[in-house]
C-alpha cells in the first residue's frame, strides 16, 4: 500500500458538502492549502485498521509519512492514527516522525491526534520525555501545548512508581512555566491537565491552584478546579 493508493482509497469516500463543513470548522491557516474530504472518523478508522493489519511497522511509518505530506486533512488524521498503538516495535522511527509533525501542527483536531500518538511512544520509552524539554519554549503555541499534553497520561495515573512521580512533577513544572502564557489553547491545556490530575491527586492539584494556579485566566482556573471544592476564583 503506497501513500498514493491510500489517498485514492480515502478520496473515493469524499463528501463535498461535509468537506466544506470540515474546512470551515477546522480553519487551517490559508498558507497550509489544506484539502478536506469530509470523511467520518469511522470511515478513516476502518481503513487504518486494515492498513495496520496488512503492513509491517516499517510500512506503517512509511505510509503515515506519505499520508501526512499530502496536506489532506483526512489523510493526516489517518497518518496519526496509524502510529497510535501501545505496542509498536521497533518504534524509534515512529517517534522521530511524530516529533517531525509537531512543529507542523496548526489545528486543534490534528494536534490532539498527534499528541495521543506521542503519548503512546512516551509510555513505551520514558527517556524520550527529554526530547520535549525545548518544546516548552517554542514560539509555536501548538508545540508548547504538545509538550504538556504528551505528559497527560501521568496526570491520570494511580499508584505511581518513583520515575512516574518525577514525570508528573515535570508536567507540573511545565504547567507552572506556562501559566503566564495568555494563549487560549495553552490555558485550556493547563486546565485540562490539572482537571485530570485532580481526580487522582486532589491534594497536589489544590496545592498548585493555591500557588502558580492563581495566575491562570478565570476560565482555565474554573475548569482546572471543577472537581475540587472551595477553590476561589480570580479575575483575569
Amino acid at each position: 500500500m503506497t501513500p498514493y493508493q491510500a489517498l485514492e482509497t480515502l478520496e473515493a469516500l469524499s463528501d463535498p458538502a461535509k468537506a466544506a463543513e470540515a474546512a470551515e470548522y477546522h480553519k487551517a491557516p490559508p498558507e497550509a492549502e489544506r484539502r478536506y474530504l469530509g470523511l467520518s472518523t469511522a470511515q478513516i478508522d476502518e481503513h487504518v485498521a486494515q492498513w495496520r493489519a496488512d503492513l509491517s511497522v516499517e510500512g506503517r511509518v512509511s505510509l503515515a509519512d506519505g499520508l501526512w505530506n499530502t496536506q489532506v486533512h483526512d489523510a493526516r488524521v489517518a497518518a496519526a492514527k496509524l502510529l497510535t498503538q501501545a505496542r509498536l516495535r521497533p518504534d524509534d522511527a515512529a517517534w522521530a516522525l511524530i516529533c517531525d509533525w509537531v512543529p507542523q501542527l496548526d489545528v486543534w483536531a490534528l494536534a490532539d491526534l498527534v499528541t495521543i500518538a506521542g503519548q503512546k511512544r512516551l509510555m513505551a520509552d520514558r527517556d524520550r520525555i527529554a526530547d520535549l524539554e525545548d518544546w516548552v519554549e517554542s514560539p509555536n503555541h501548538w508545540v508548547r501545548r504538545a509538550a504538556l499534553m504528551m505528559l497527560l497520561p501521568w496526570a491520570k495515573m494511580n499508584n505511581l512508581k518513583d520515575l512516574d512521580y518525577d514525570i508528573r512533577e515535570t508536567g507540573l513544572i511545565w504547567a507552572e512555566h506556562l501559566v503566564p502564557d495568555r494563549n487560549w489553547f495553552i490555558q485550556k491545556a493547563i486546565a485540562d491537565w490539572l482537571g485530570a490530575l485532580s481526580k487522582h491527586d486532589p491534594a497536589r492539584t489544590a496545592e498548585f491552584m493555591d500557588g502558580p494556579g492563581l495566575g491562570l485566566k478565570t476560565f482555565a482556573r474554573k475548569e482546572a478546579a471543577r472537581h475540587l471544592p472551595d477553590v476561589p476564583m480570580t479575575d483575569d
